[in-house]
């Protein structure tokens, strides 16, 4: 006797590329078949079907909660009937709005964004699965090993020892290992509920700095339900930057002081993770790609893999760049030769404008950077001005009034190397080195003038 089938086995088939089929019966006997928009894998024993119209189908599940499913998979056109039961429809929360942003592409891609709006995700458990008769065809050779291509990125993680390292490291691995060429890692910067873009790989411009809004477009939306979110198609209602766009006009952000988020214009497929860690969210991870069906369900469970290892990796080396001791700081005094013969003869002074507001800070006129990074920038131009300090450590930083960090959940080494990556981008004459662990130099080659302006910009 054969094994039963079981659902995640074939979940290939739960993508969508070809219509599911429902079958239902109402209560008086009355049978009654229709297509699916969309039916979610859940977990190995519940799937998902999209609620959107109060229909026959919906008539008859709610008066006789058994129904027949038929799916087929697009690679090889087998099909498999299921038993399924209604358990309960959910109209919230992680499964809902991941069914919500794919009906979104398909509805999109099929010329029915007007129509195809979810109402519900209907929950049933899966109680019987069978394989009908039938030819099939061969199926076709995999694209690529996930599980191998999880444990190399893991291999590498682990074996990282610094923040920047590794968030560039593991970009390149996703690249080389799962042949995703355009990434990103977003951090989450918990008091204003945003995301800010510290990483980036195969876009025109990386886009370091730019933010997005917890629960607008694909990334935001991943980042406050915690869960991953997949679409297949393109569809403007989760275009990532034109959320952000109008995220930014409404709250009257000046579109001057936005770093565009990087991304393709012919995206196609999208997919953001959450990165977490010991119950915390600590940011996302984004992919996309021209190609439409780029990530399938393998894709997503490598990528929460991988996910889930990079979070825990993060939270240790931050945690590291906070145990370094006062004895192993360098000497904050005044560096002579940084202050004084580094900036003779480079040119005319650089205006730094800080607005007390928001903490943007312009160089000249160029915007830089805003926010917690832009407060960090402003201490270290003051000291660097007022008392000729160079040298720096991230505890001292830390526990800068002005720099108004509240605790650990502020990343506050991942905010050095947002404005380490910035200043560097913008060929500043102001820039961050790192000396050591939670140790680092501000290195000037221009006189600095400061303005701070009351308000914002």
């Amino acid at each position: 006797m054969s094994e039963p089938l079981a659902l995640d086995a074939i979940r290939i088939c739960l993508e969508g590329a070809i219509p599911a089929n429902i079958a239902t019966c109402s209560a008086d006997g009355v049978p009654n078949v229709a297509y699916l928009s969309q039916v979610e894998y859940v977990d190995p024993a519940h799937v998902a079907l999209s609620f959107q119209f109060f229909n026959t189908t919906r008539k008859n599940v709610i008066a006789n909660p058994i129904a027949r499913l038929i799916v087929t998979d697009p690679q090889t056109v087998a099909r498999y009937r299921l038993l399924i039961r209604y358990l309960r429809t959910e109209t919230s929360g992680p499964l809902f709005e991941r069914m919500k942003a794919k009906l979104a592409g398909i509805a999109s891609h099929s010329g029915m964004s007007g129509v195809f709006k979810l109402q519900g995700s209907d929950v049933y458990r899966v109680e019987e699965i069978e394989r009908l008769p039938g030819d099939v065809l061969p199926p076709p050779p995999p694209r690529r090993n996930l599980l191998s291509a999880v444990r190399t990125c893991a291999q590498n993680i682990s074996a990282m020892s610094d923040l920047s390292t590794l968030l560039e490291s593991t970009l390149e691995a996703i690249g080389t290992q799962f042949g995703i060429h355009h990434a990103l890692v977003l951090m989450l910067e918990p008091k204003a509920q945003r995301l800010y873009t510290i990483a980036s790989r195969g876009y025109a411009d990386s886009g370091v700095g730019s933010e997005m809004p917890l629960g607008h477009g694909v990334i935001g939306v991943a980042a406050r339900e915690r869960a991953p979110i997949r679409i297949g198609h393109a569809t403007s209602e989760y275009a990532y930057g034109r959320a952000m766009r109008e995220a930014a006009l409404k709250e009257g952000i000046p579109l001057e002081t936005e770093i565009p988020l990087p991304g393709l214009p012919d995206s196609r497929s999208q997919l953001a993770v959450p990165i977490e860690a010991f119950g915390r969210l600590i940011g996302v991870l984004y992919a996309d790609s021209p190609q439409e069906l780029r990530f399938g369900y393998d894709e997503e469970d490598a990528l929460v893999a991988v996910a889930g290892q990079l979070g825990t990796a993060i939270h240790h080396l931050q945690q590291l760049a906070e145990e370094e001791t006062e004895s192993d700081a360098p000497s904050g005094g005044p560096d002579s030769r940084l202050r004084g013969s580094d900036t003779k003869g480079r040119g005319n002074d650089v205006v730094v404008r800080h607005f007390e507001e928001n903490d943007s800070i312009f160089l000249g006129d160029d915007y830089l950077i805003k926010g917690v990074a832009g407060a960090i920038l402003w201490a270290l131009v003051q000291d660097f001005s007022s008392k000729g300090r160079t040298n720096f450590t991230n505890r001292e930083l830390r526990l800068d009034p002005r720099v108004k960090l509240p605790d650990l959940s502020d990343n506050l080494e991942a905010r050095l190397i947002l404005l380490q990556k910035r200043l560097a981008e913008r060929a500043a004459p102001i820039r961050i080195e790192k000396t050591g662990r939670g140790q680092f130099r501000l290195a000037v080659s221009r006189p600095l003038q400061l303005a701070s302006v009351a308000g914002s910009r």
